[in-house]
C-alpha cells in the first residue's frame, strides 16, 4: 500500500463539521488526494456515523478515507486506513487487527519517533509539525533538520504537517518533501475547492508536475 501513497500528494486531515460532505467534496475536486477524519472530540458512535459518511463519499470520488486513532472503529467502517500517533496502538497491533490491505499510518515528530518507526509495518509516516501550530497544541515545531533527515532515512512516503501553506512548499520541497498534510489552510478557507487548489497547484509547480 506504499506505493498507492507515493502517487498522492496532498492529504487533508479535517474535524467534523456540519457541511462535512460537501466541504470534503471541494477539498477533493480543488486537488487533495487523502482525506482523514480527525476528531477528538467526538464520542465512538459519532466517529462511527461521520466516519461512513466519508468513507461513501471518499470511495465515490476515488480518493482514499483513514480514520484517526481507532483501528476498531476504522475496521467497522471499512475505512481505507487508520493514523496512529505515537501514545495510540501500535502499528504491528493495527496491522493485526485490520489486515495486510489497510493502509497504516504513524506520526513522528523527532529522530527518537524515527527510529522507533523502523521496521514498523507501516505504510506512511508523518514528520512534524516543522513549525507549531494550534492544531498540535503544546507541541514545539520540529525544524526543518528533522524534515529532511524523517525523508532521507526513511522508505515509505513522508507526509510532512504544520503550517502547509502555498508558500511553504517550495522551501519544504526543497528539503527532499513530496507529501503535505493540510488543516488549517483548507479548513478555516471561505471556499475550500479554491484553497485547495492554490496549494495543489503550489505543490504541482514544486515537484514539476
Amino acid at each position: 500500500m506504499s506505493a498507492c501513497f507515493a502517487g498522492r500528494h496532498l492529504y487533508l486531515c479535517t474535524p467534523d463539521r456540519p457541511d462535512l460532505e460537501a466541504f470534503v467534496a471541494a477539498a477533493v475536486a480543488g486537488g487533495v488526494d487523502v482525506v482523514q477524519l480527525r476528531d477528538k472530540h467526538l464520542e465512538a458512535r459519532q466517529v462511527l456515523a461521520r466516519g461512513q459518511v466519508l468513507q461513501r463519499l471518499c470511495r465515490d470520488l476515488g480518493v482514499p478515507f483513514v480514520l484517526n486513532d481507532r483501528p476498531d472503529l476504522a475496521l467497522e467502517i471499512g475505512a481505507d486506513g487508520v493514523h496512529v500517533g505515537q501514545d495510540d496502538a501500535p502499528p504491528a497491533l493495527v496491522r493485526r487487527v485490520l489486515g495486510p490491505d489497510v493502509v497504516v499510518g504513524l506520526s513522528t515528530h523527532g529522530p527518537s519517533d524515527l527510529a522507533g518507526a523502523s521496521g514498523q509495518p507501516v505504510d506512511y509516516l508523518s514528520a512534524g509539525p516543522v513549525v507549531p501550530t494550534p492544531t498540535k497544541p503544546g507541541r514545539p515545531g520540529t525544524g526543518e533538520d528533522y524534515v529532511r533527515q524523517a525523508v532521507e532515512e526513511t522508505d515509505v512516503p513522508v507526509f510532512v504537517t504544520g503550517g502547509v501553506t502555498p508558500e511553504r512548499v517550495a522551501p519544504l520541497a526543497a528539503l527532499g518533501v513530496r507529501h503535505f498534510v493540510v488543516v488549517r489552510w483548507v479548513t478555516e478557507a471561505d471556499d475550500p475547492r479554491a484553497a485547495s487548489a492554490a496549494l495543489r497547484q503550489a505543490i504541482d509547480r514544486a515537484l514539476g508536475a
